[in-house]
């Protein structure tokens, strides 16, 4: 039998880090012959991204969601998986802490995960009077901003052919469901659950008095074109990483992609359980908090100290995550 390989994927910043090393070594003493990768360089818009080696079995990520995202260049039109292991803040993506590592590496050693296809959404990107598109993908989502600080930028909005809108902005964001958690939400989009096939659109700061996020089932097209009469070019970004200067009269096709990227999972945490604990939403209400006191001070009698907690949703998993 051969010898099982791993990459292992981190930032330039944790490769000092002892538990970058430890984990390194648990993999080797797992059986696994170990490669690093800790270049976060981002390829140019439209270029193709290096691949891990055939034979790999498994990319740990260990850092953040950005981490993840670099990792995912690696990884794009292969079957190999990702598991990260958060060693950043949010870590939405990841699926271990830190302080699991061994028992996450002891499962990776025994295939003991499954394994949770996304959606990615794929770019054409046509330049004015370009007979061919440049193409590229993305994980989380697709931007479309203006190009200069201080200035809006004229789009229009099209689904499926359609002419839906047109206005300035700062500019637009098209997500798949894994990315609507992350720079779509903060524009004011969403969460989509991440088995939804479906894109959505997001405005920022779009100066109309309709600038609602838009939803289209995974068969329908997005288009976004910057217009003759803008004040500003276009700027074009996948997943925060690849990016390029675009002319007035570009036109952006966004679809899905008929690709898909593999996230390996270790536990069965529904996705409710990881949203409630990584944001800390607060599942008791206050007027629920307030009964709930009343409550207790009539049970408890005059004088009782009765702690009330903070009422967040940091214990609702079960699974022992923790706050990134």
């Amino acid at each position: 039998m051969g010898s099982r390989h791993a990459v292992v994927v981190t930032h330039p910043g944790l490769r000092k880090q002892g538990v970058v090393s430890d984990a390194i070594e648990q993999l080797v003493v797992a059986g696994f012959d170990v490669s690093v990768i800790d270049n976060s360089t981002a390829p140019a818009l439209g270029e193709k991204t290096e691949s891990v080696e055939p034979n790999t079995e498994i990319v740990v990520v260990l850092g953040g969601d950005g981490t993840i995202l670099r990792a995912a260049e690696l990884i794009y039109c292969t079957d190999v998986p990702i598991l990260g292991i958060n060693l950043g803040h949010v870590g939405f993506l990841a699926e271990f802490e830190s302080f699991q590592m061994s028992e996450a590496i002891r499962r990776i050693a025994d295939h003991d995960y499954s394994i949770d296809e996304r959606m990615v959404a794929h770019v054409d990107i046509w330049l004015p009077g370009a007979k061919t598109p440049i193409t590229d993908w993305a994980l989380n989502d697709i931007t479309l901003e203006t190009a200069e600080r201080g200035k809006m930028i004229e789009l229009s909005v099209r689904v499926d052919g359609v002419a839906m809108n047109s206005f300035s902005c700062d500019g637009m964001i098209v997500s798949t469901p894994t990315g609507s958690t992350a720079y779509a939400f903060s524009a004011g989009g969403p969460v989509i659950w991440p088995n939804v096939q479906a894109l959505q659109l997001v405005p920022i700061a779009a100066h109309t008095l309709f600038s609602r996020p838009l939803i289209i089932g995974a068969g329908s097209t997005f288009s976004l074109e910057v217009l003759e009469g803008s004040v500003s070019n276009g700027w074009v970004c996948c997943d925060g990483r690849r990016y390029r200067e675009v002319p007035r009269g570009t036109r952006l096709e966004i679809r899905e992609s008929h690709d898909t990227l593999h996230l390996a999972r270790l536990s069965g945490v529904p996705f409710t359980n990881r949203l409630v604990s990584k944001f800390n939403l607060p599942v008791v209400g206050w007027r629920e908090q307030d009964h709930a006191k009343t409550r207790l001070r009539s049970d408890s009698g005059p004088g009782s100290a009765v702690d009330f907690g903070s009422g967040s949703g940091s214990d609702v998993t079960g699974q022992g995550e923790r706050h990134a």
